[in-house]
């Protein structure tokens, strides 16, 4: 089905929903293999969660493309939001920012910018899994999207009619001994909200700056799809090879999340196959050449007949 025909009706209120951080209902979708929407099932009710460019994948460096791309910017990440809300929206714990201006980010392999539209966290029942793509078949504790749509879309529910119509980036967690300052405020705050479709405002909050790793340089690329229903091919990705660590009573906070059902231990959906996409990754520092100059999204769509259908943003 072309996204286009995607514009209407219950696949549409899904996405909005979550991405905006609106709540669906808990029925809607489930992480636990043999229940009745478990991720298994997803299919059945969702069409596009069988498709040929589907997320998570699992990134082997044996196999990616190194590239050279041109910097990654951001704009508005050191500015501190005039407020931000934390949701249990039963199926993450999802975090909205109330800006006095756009955040948005642009360069890298993005063919324009993209604005901030939320961010939410994946995990696992112990530390030793929770990241849904895997590096090297390596499972982190857990992972953040910071989710973003194209800017000149003007909104999520725009953006969604458009392979090109968000990216993703992703930063992967590792599980320590020590507290990380940065994350204080949110894991002491998830006890307000363990009971699904609540909502807390922090009393600081932070920049979003706070959460990105200190090389934002090198990172794997790749399109593909949400991680939830409907499960829409419309997402670069940018996961960010360095981690972040969290403290184990930290990490373990998440896990007393609930939904309707009890317990939310874990929200990751299992891999999927990789199909015929190039995995690039920006290994080297840009350096452009008088006269050849092209954007990134030109270059890498122009390296192999079937990256015509990944639009490297």
């Amino acid at each position: 089905m072309d996204l286009k025909d995607r514009k209407t009706g219950g696949l549409s209120t899904i996405l909005i929903v979550f991405l905006i951080g609106y709540v669906a209902s808990d029925a809607d979708f489930g992480y636990d293999s043999g229940e009745q929407m478990g991720p298994e099932h997803w299919a059945e009710h969702y069409q596009a969660c069988a498709g040929k460019y589907q997320s998570p994948i699992d990134i082997d460096e044996m196999w990616v493309k190194r590239t050279s791309l041109p910097p990654l910017e951001f704009e508005g990440f050191y500015d501190l939001p005039m407020q931000t809300k934390i949701t249990n929206n039963g199926h993450t714990v999802l975090l909205e920012l109330n800006q006095t201006q756009e955040v948005v980010v642009k360069g890298g392999p993005l063919n324009g910018s993209y604005t901030f539209a939320q961010l939410h966290f994946h995990w696992g029942q112990n530390d030793s899994v929770g990241s849904e793509d895997k590096i090297n078949s390596h499972s982190y504790s857990m992972e953040l999207h910071m989710v973003f749509y194209k800017t000149e879309y003007e909104s999520v529910k725009h953006a969604m009619d458009y392979r090109d119509g968000l990216l993703v980036l992703a930063i992967f967690y590792e599980a320590g001994d020590l507290d990380n300052d940065v994350y204080a405020e949110i894991t002491d705050s998830l006890p307000k909200i363990e009971t699904p479709n609540t909502s807390y405002n922090l009393r600081k909050g932070f920049t979003l700056r706070n959460f990105l790793p200190h090389n934002v340089q090198r990172y794997f690329t790749y399109y593909g799809s949400l991680t939830t229903p409907p499960c829409l091919e419309i997402v670069t990705w940018i996961d960010f090879k360095h981690p972040t660590r969290l403290s184990h009573r930290q990490l373990s906070a998440f896990r007393k999340i609930r939904t309707k059902g009890g317990l939310l231990t874990h929200n990751y959906r299992p891999l999927q196959p990789l199909s015929d996409r190039v995995v690039y990754y920006n290994a080297e520092d840009y350096i452009p050449k008088s006269g050849t100059l092209r954007t990134a999204a030109s270059l890498l769509l122009m390296s192999t007949a079937t990256i015509t259908a990944f639009v490297m943003l």
